[in-house]
């Protein structure tokens, strides 16, 4: 009887000291993958493609570097859903988290790694030949990486808007403004 009073009060110290798990969009802490948690798209990460895939078949390749931890790669992620919402599989989309990048000093022009300048989150866009169409730092707006897009693929630009809309602190999702076809047609 001792030895259950012991264990259940122990039990309940236990309980009492946990502290509850937080996430925010706007912390440098871990919470997990961002693109499930922060823009309801979990199948972007692992990439479906690699670079030296994307370039030997001659499709636009969309690099971005970004860090699970990071405020700001948080708040771009919707960016990156909706970049994949619009282009779908016109484009190689290729999110790549920079912890797993090859510190390797001899970088080849088919290694991601290559084109990491140092800072999150980082756009760069390769057209079918390897030139860079576009590489820039920060929250890049959807017009400016659609006009890298639609230059790399020469594809018209898609006739809808894209917006990011919240539903709380932590998800967003984009929508297409202006598409009317339902999913799955």
């Amino acid at each position: 009887m001792i030895l259950f009073r012991v264990f259940s009060s122990l039990l309940i110290l236990l309980i009492l000291y946990v502290n509850p798990v937080y996430s925010a969009r706007d912390t440098n802490s871990y919470d997990g993958n961002i693109f499930p948690i922060y823009a309801g798209n979990g199948s972007l990460v692992p990439p479906a493609s690699t670079l030296s895939e994307s370039l030997k078949n001659k499709r636009t390749s969309v690099l971005v570097f970004y860090l699970d931890d990071s405020s700001t790669s948080k708040q771009f992620a919707p960016v990156v859903s909706g970049i994949k919402l619009l282009w779908s599989s016109s484009i190689d989309l290729i999110p790549l988290a920079i912890d797993e990048l090859d510190n390797d000093d001899k970088k080849t022009l088919t290694d991601p790694g290559y084109y990491w300048h140092g800072k999150i989150p980082q756009v760069v866009i390769l057209d079918g030949q390897g030139n860079v169409l576009l590489d820039k730092e920060g929250q890049i707006s959807f017009d400016e990486i659609n006009n890298a897009i639609t230059k790399g693929t020469g594809l018209e630009k898609p006739d809808f808007d894209l917006t990011v809309k919240s539903f709380n602190e932590y998800n967003s999702e984009p929508s297409k403004d202006g598409y009317l076809k339902p999913r799955g047609s």
